[in-house]
């Protein structure tokens, strides 16, 4: 018998990603440039705010902005004017989808708490939990999910 069988919690990290991969995997299908459900971007939350107040805020309809094909909630007139002079500085990377799953070649839906800032870029990510494993290699999933993307954008990726 394997020491990760007589250690009943031994198996529970490699047991954590096959289960969490197998939840999050998605067949490659057309995709949105942006994560939006029913045509709201990232769930609602104002992206500006995670770099202005260091959280997730939900943003208001009253204080929209499109752009790339979805429709951008903010929580103030003044988040929606800086988000407006400059959505790239702003919109999460990779659409907004999870990054962890973008790194690992499929896209997956994200929670907006989830959430990390690195060289002043939001990446999202699926939960906390997920978030947790694409913190742990975040610079190699940063690359991989930068030469992902694109392929995952225009089909190209199966």
């Amino acid at each position: 018998m394997s020491y990760a069988f007589r250690r009943p919690w031994g198996a529970v990290p490699a047991l954590l990603i096959v289960v969490m991969t197998v939840i999050l995997w998605r067949p490659a299908a057309a995709l949105e440039p942006v994560f939006a459900p029913g045509g709201i971007a990232i769930k609602g939350a104002d992206p500006v705010a995670y770099f202005v107040d260091g959280k997730p805020r939900i943003g208001s309809e009253q204080y929209s902005h499109d752009w790339n094909g979805a429709k951008w909630l903010f929580v103030s007139a003044e988040n929606r004017d800086k988000f407006a002079a400059n959505p790239e500085s702003y919109a999460p990377q990779f659409g907004g989808y999870c990054a962890y799953a973008v790194g690992n070649a499929y896209t997956a839906k994200i929670e907006p708490d989830a959430w990390t800032i690195v060289d002043n870029k939001l990446y999202l990510n699926y939960n906390k939990v997920v978030r947790l494993l694409w913190t742990a290699r975040q610079s190699h999933y940063i690359s991989e999910a930068t030469k992902n993307w694109p392929k995952i954008l225009d089909g190209s990726m199966g």
